[in-house]
């Protein structure tokens, strides 16, 4: 019987982890007291009891969790971005390459990845690995997503039934600075030399996200045609349970001429598709997933299931 740990455990993403939580019948979930969730020697006593731990919590409030854990067996998955990039940490998409697998299987550290970067990685890393674009390429990456991926403080503007309540309007951008917190993330994770050129916006639905991607085949190291760009993601992740490379078939793919973003929520499936004009040399790739699942925490719960040594999709299916 392994003991878990939610450190966090009343956000957004800590809810749902303890919610798939539930349903193992081989793991103990320890929990706080209410009126001791403060005591740091309590947070202590938990976080080195724990077989695993989830860390649900913002950046230096994970630090400071990572730093009570006084034995080297207690293995941490982190869901905030203080360790995305840290070299030390292994980086939870296992999709990515065997590699990153093999090392999440043996870790004691994995950060879990961002719903952006995940989106993201997904779609450019086997682009990079197939020699279809170099590490300067210069990528433009869009993308949307539902309220949720903003935690407690969004989620309560958005669902404000207020007359008139503005954050009804429309979708949004935000990050107009261009230097979205995923990009370090983003970079490190492909090998990406230049800062790629990052547009997300929120809308008004609760999950589900999809990062576009738009290319020209004169700028590819190797040109390949819509349908061949569609192959070559099926057979990279031609293992991988949770990777699927829809078919290169635009109206199968649409609703009335329109991408559905919600289309892969409720699920852990991240979804690749890809649409061109062949005319003009012009490719779109859609990375979409559920937010809240593939983005969050179905992944923290794929990740546990690997390092646990369970089969990879438990109760994830």
């Amino acid at each position: 019987m392994k003991k878990i740990f939610v450190d966090g455990s009343s956000g957004t993403t800590g809810l749902v982890i303890n919610e798939r939580l539930s349903n193992y019948k081989n793991i103990e979930i320890l929990k706080i007291d209410e009126d001791k969730k403060k005591d740091i020697d309590e947070k202590r006593r938990f976080l080195n009891e724990a077989d695993l731990v989830f860390l649900c919590l913002p950046d230096e409030a994970s630090k400071a969790s990572v730093a009570l854990i006084e034995n080297d067996t207690t293995k941490v998955i982190d869901a905030s971005t203080a360790y995305r990039t840290d070299k030390d940490w292994a980086y939870g998409i296992p999709e990515l390459s065997s590699g990153h697998r093999e090392r999440i299987a043996s870790a004691t550290r994995v950060s879990n990845p961002g719903c952006h970067a995940s989106a993201f990685n997904l779609a450019v890393y086997p682009l990079i690995a197939e020699g279809i674009i170099g590490v300067d390429h210069q990528i433009m990456a869009h993308g949307l997503t539902g309220y949720s991926g903003g935690g407690k403080n969004l989620i309560s503007k958005y669902e404000d039934k207020s007359e008139n309540n503005p954050y009804h309007k429309g979708p949004r951008h935000y990050a107009l600075h261009l230097a979205h917190k995923h990009i370090p993330e983003m970079m490190t994770q492909t090998g990406l030399t230049n800062i790629p050129i990052f547009t997300p916006m929120v809308g008004n639905f609760y999950k589900g996200l999809v990062v576009g991607i738009p290319l020209k085949k004169s700028m590819m190291k190797r040109s390949l045609s819509g349908q061949e760009l569609q192959q070559l993601y099926a057979d990279y992740y031609k293992e991988s349970y949770f990777i699927r490379s829809n078919p290169y078939d635009m109206e199968e793919s649409l609703f009335e001429g329109t991408f559905d973003v919600s289309g892969s929520n409720d699920t852990n499936f991240s979804d690749l598709f890809v649409f061109s004009d062949e005319k003009e040399g012009s490719l779109l790739i859609l990375s979409r997933l559920d937010n809240l699942g593939k983005g969050a925490s179905g992944s923290a719960i794929q990740n546990m299931d690997i390092m646990l040594g369970f089969e990879e999709w438990t109760n994830l299916i």
